[in-house]
């Protein structure tokens, strides 16, 4: 249950914040130990930041696919204390609305196998076996919008 007066917002971007920076540092590289968190794509996308109050704990990015109308979703994470409020389709949410604001029709993306079930449940399909990428196992999604 939130906390009486947290009130949930996401705020948009078009550039890597320092809000994202913190909470993906946070999940991929201290709690995940992957090493390479930060691309040059970072700076030519659309990102989502998900705010408890003032407190930013959620993030995900919205890439442009392999033709105009297919857009792939990265770097979604919940900070640790947080994940157990379910929050995390919200994040979703966003960047799929995002998608279709700007012709999407389809939406792809990399899960770590542990959180197949979580994009499953938002109505995403697997393609394909399982890779290791990062020493973490993921498996490629996608959805109709």
């Amino acid at each position: 249950m939130l906390e009486e007066n947290k009130v949930v917002t996401i705020k948009n971007y078009n550039f890597l914040c320092e809000e994202e920076r913190y909470i993906r540092k946070e999940v991929f590289m201290k709690e995940q130990g992957f090493k390479n968190e930060f691309d040059e794509l970072d700076n030519k996308v659309s990102h989502v930041v998900l705010f408890l109050g003032e407190k930013p704990i959620g993030t995900g990015r919205l890439l442009p696919g392999k033709n105009n109308m297919t857009f792939v979703i990265g770097r979604v994470a919940v900070l640790k204390q947080y994940r157990k409020l379910h929050l995390g389709s919200k994040i979703i949410n966003s960047l799929e609305e995002k998608a279709k604001e700007l012709d999407g029709t389809s939406i792809e993306l990399s899960a770590q196998c542990s959180a197949q079930w979580f994009y499953e449940k938002l109505g995403y399909t697997t393609s394909g076996e399982a890779y290791l990428d990062e020493s973490c196992e993921h498996i490629h999604m996608e959805k109709q919008l």
